[in-house]
């Protein structure tokens, strides 16, 4: 779900940059991705209104294993000095829906003019079927055939779950049964003089509900040598808390990668929260 979804939010990233370049003069207002699930079919889809690809870029994209989009279309437009924050560069992500999947399609259309929207379908293996497809709209739509053994991935509350553990803070609305499903402002990219108080209160609470509020917070800010943006929060220390466990959440680009922090942070850092 994190590499599907992070695929979709880059399509959506990459449609904007277009735009605001001037190659596409479609509505890319309020984008939103759409999860659906059906139990009768046992499939689960992942929608978005991306730039969408045509026959020849499902082909080099998606038929060659390792091969990112993402790296050309960043080369693309480096000089632009457009801070769009592309997620993908390493062309893997979708393939993990072949671990819970017997068959996966592709319905996509791309935004280019005059193109035809396109259906492709692959059981896992090297063999796979390229035909029209019957989307109307600029995007794709990724839909797995869940395996018998992995039809957790049915139910709602598991896929509620997996968005708010790892797309949680996603800058794009991700919905499921009409509802938004992750929080998508995170309180690290902002600038501290827009924030009171009560937001970074607000934050820790939602973070870490049931808990005391913190006795006080660090944001940071750096660009050298490295880029780190964060909000750190010095808890109340009590008999409960394991001092020698991380409690700090490491994202990129929004998107979650581990709880684990221990080798980044300093050991005397170790019970902040954030």
């Amino acid at each position: 779900m994190r590499e599907l979804i992070s695929n979709s939010v880059d399509a959506i990233q990459k449609l904007s940059l277009l735009t605001r370049s001037g190659e596409y003069s479609g509505d890319v207002s309020n984008p939103e991705i759409e999860i659906a699930i059906d139990k009768e079919a046992k499939t689960l889809s992942i929608s978005d209104p991306g730039l969408g690809m045509t026959a020849e870029e499902v082909k080099k994209y998606i038929n060659q294993v390792a091969f990112s989009s993402a790296e050309e279309f960043i080369t693309k437009f480096k000089d632009s000095g457009d801070d769009a924050s592309i997620i993908g560069h390493f062309g893997l992500g979708f393939y993990s829906s072949f671990m819970v999947s017997d068959r996966v399609e592709i319905d996509t259309l791309s935004y280019q003019a005059g193109a035809e929207a396109v259906h492709w379908s692959c059981d896992g293996t090297t063999e796979f079927e390229l035909s029209p497809s019957e989307r109307s709209t600029v995007g794709t739509t990724v839909t797995l055939h869940l395996m018998a053994e992995e039809e957790e991935y049915l139910e709602p509350s598991r896929i509620k779950q997996l968005v708010k553990t790892y797309c949680d803070f996603m800058s794009i609305p991700i919905k499921l049964d009409g509802e938004v499903v992750n929080k998508h402002e995170a309180l690290w990219k902002q600038s501290p003089s827009n924030l009171s108080d009560e937001d970074y209160l607000e934050f820790y609470r939602y973070l870490h509900p049931f808990q005391e509020d913190p006795l006080l917070w660090v944001h940071l800010n750096t660009d050298y040598p490295f880029t780190v943006n964060g909000v750190l929060y010095f808890p109340k220390i009590k008999p409960d808390i394991d001092v020698t466990k991380s409690n700090i959440k490491l994202f990129c680009n929004q998107v979650f990668v581990s709880d684990n922090c221990e080798e980044v942070i300093p050991r005397f850092l170790l019970p902040l929260r954030g």
